[in-house]
């Protein structure tokens, strides 16, 4: 019994003695890894909504000349990723410069193009244009034109459209700049 005794008092000591070390960490040896920093995110601007805005107006055409006008004009945009699509509506007054006479413009416009940066877009435009004054006439209208957001809900735009007569042949070149609210 003894002996039992001696075995029992040394299985006792030597579990008792392990058993700390068992609970230990492991040791590692720090390996060269890059440091990741953290990245502010950027939402940049909003581009999908609706808008509205005024704009300038400078419009030359092979038979009325140049003319200078003001307009209002209002739309809808949807962004998808980097992705614009949109669709705008807008009248503008014109004055003749070259003895032109007055006259108003309207036009629907479809647009798609890309937000290049997170506070500026370029885009393709499309559309129907109809000039309201004598004499009537009507075009299909093609351009680009590009936005930059100058704050959280205003944005200024300058855009080129060539107009390609559908009755008439008064072919015109159109430049605008102008701001816009969004909503």
């Amino acid at each position: 019994m003894k002996l039992f005794n001696a075995f029992a008092i040394a299985a006792l000591t030597a579990t008792l003695s392990t058993g700390p070390a068992a609970a230990a960490d492991m040791i590692t040896v720090p390996t060269s890894t890059p440091v990741e920093m953290p990245v502010a995110e950027s939402a940049g601007f909003d581009w999908s909504g609706f808008y509205a805005g005024v704009y300038g107006v400078a419009q030359h055409g092979e038979d009325s000349g140049t003319q200078y006008g003001l307009g209002v004009q209002a739309g809808v945009n949807a962004q998808f990723d980097y992705y614009l699509l949109g669709a705008e509506v807008a009248v503008h007054g014109l004055a003749g410069n070259d003895g032109a006479g007055e006259t108003s413009y309207g036009q629907i416009l479809g647009r798609a193009g890309l937000a290049v940066t997170d506070d500026v877009a370029v885009y393709a435009a499309g559309g129907y244009g109809l000039d309201l004054g004598a004499p009537e006439e009507d075009d299909m209208l093609f351009g680009a034109g590009v936005e930059m957001a100058i704050t959280g809900n205003v944005s200024v735009e300058a855009q080129y459209l060539r107009s390609f007569p559908l009755s008439g042949d008064n072919a015109k070149n159109q430049f605008t700049v102008g701001a816009n609210y969004h909503f």
